[in-house]
């Protein structure tokens, strides 16, 4: 008897096997488990822009501080002194040019003798003890270390010795009160202030100008 195909309906064996790939391959692959939704790239978790932390805000800018000042705490911002004219004043309204105790007076031993030294910090502020303009800002005075040299009109002058910084030029105009210099120590066996002042020339007791505190 010849082989028939069979009519029953039923692939055989090897078709069976075609049509099952083939429904495989038509099938709504579930096997393939469905290409997970693509994972859209988490919103770069949106730099959590709502709950990032917002940029702190720039600490306002101290304006630099004044070196001296870091250390005695009165951070002094410098002033504009380009288009200052010098006029000498007719008198000088003195004023103390440092806090602090008084530790040497007019007249009294040690090697700078034509003056006061008043006691301090280092690094806080020394100020002008009258308006006026610098004739010297140095230290080739020896024994007054770094030394400014104020004139406040054609009789007086006052000096500031022993100084840590110097925040003034020569020819610098400076108005009574300003910063011109950091309390420090050298020439000195001790932070102090060495202060004069001079009448045509001629050393005087400061204590006889400055008013009494």
């Amino acid at each position: 008897m010849t082989a028939e195909p069979l009519e029953s309906g039923e692939p055989s064996p090897s078709q069976a096997v075609v049509e099952s790939a083939d429904q495989v391959a038509e099938a709504p692959a579930p096997a393939e488990p469905e290409p997970e939704p693509e994972r859209q790239p988490e919103p770069a978790a949106e730099p959590e822009v709502a709950e990032a932390p917002a940029p702190e805000p720039e600490p306002a800018r101290a304006a630099e501080p004044d070196a001296g000042t870091e250390v005695a705490g009165a951070s002094e911002q410098q002033p504009e002194r380009e288009g200052r004219s010098y006029t000498p004043v007719e008198e000088v309204d003195w004023q103390w040019p440092a806090d602090g105790a008084l530790v040497g007076r007019f007249g009294e031993g040690g090697s700078i003798t034509a003056g006061i030294d008043i006691d301090g910090q280092k690094g806080q502020p020394v100020r002008a003890a009258g308006p006026g303009i610098v004739v010297y800002a140095g230290s080739g005075v020896r024994g007054y270390g770094n030394l400014i040299l104020l004139k406040h009109n054609d009789q007086y002058l006052s000096a500031y010795a022993h100084n840590d910084s110097l925040r003034v030029s020569e020819n610098d105009v400076v108005e009574a009160g300003e910063v011109i210099a950091t309390m420090g120590d050298s020439d000195a066996e001790s932070v102090r202030l060495h202060f004069e002042v001079r009448k045509d020339g001629q050393p005087q007791d400061p204590l006889k100008y400055l008013p009494e505190r």
